[in-house]
């Protein structure tokens, strides 16, 4: 009799844990789907130059991406798409600045205003972060984005590894890196 109680036990938590394998299955495919759909218009390959003003209170007044990378031979850096009037780019504030202690990111503030705006801004939420400034969205609809946040990942030969829009926490950021590092 015990044994029989067990095993009906057994078999409804195993129905229930298909169940939930299935719930799961749909979250992942939906949220595969959406994805590929935001980031359909992103380029592939080596990711695009630009040159832009720079928001530094230092006498550099302008950042070119390939002299950027470069001062960081071998590493994997990434590229932050943000905006100073984004509130889902103020959350993922502290997780860029943690891990631009360890990878090499730039900031590129999109339709924030001018490099003295954005420095204010800057200033004012204690961010130590370089930023490229992207007045007019220029740079980033080059890189296939229409909304921020954005996280550009690229390996050390300056290729774009991954590519997400939308909040991604700081242990997705680090996961990110260290792969396009390594592999």
């Amino acid at each position: 009799m015990r044994v029989r109680q067990l095993w009906l036990g057994f078999r409804s938590w195993l129905l229930d844990w298909r169940s939930h394998g299935l719930t799961l299955l749909m979250v992942m495919l939906i949220y595969t789907g959406i994805h590929l759909w935001q980031t359909r218009h992103l380029p592939a390959g080596t990711a695009p130059a630009f040159s832009a003003p720079l928001a530094s209170p230092h006498a550099i007044s302008r950042i070119d991406l390939e002299p950027w990378r470069t001062a960081h031979p071998g590493r994997a850096m990434a590229l932050h798409f943000w905006a100073e009037w984004c509130p889902i780019c103020r959350l993922e504030e502290d997780s860029i600045s943690a891990v631009q202690r360890d990878w090499p990111v730039l900031g590129v503030a999109m339709q924030s205003g001018d490099a003295a705006r954005v420095q204010a801004v800057l200033n004012q939420r204690g961010l130590a972060w370089q930023t490229a400034i992207d007045t007019d969205g220029s740079i980033t609809r080059r890189y296939g984005l229409s909304s921020v946040p954005a996280f550009i990942v690229l390996n050390s030969q300056g290729n774009i590894r991954f590519a997400e829009i939308g909040y991604i926490s700081e242990t997705g950021m680090r996961l990110r890196l260290w792969w396009a590092q390594n592999f």
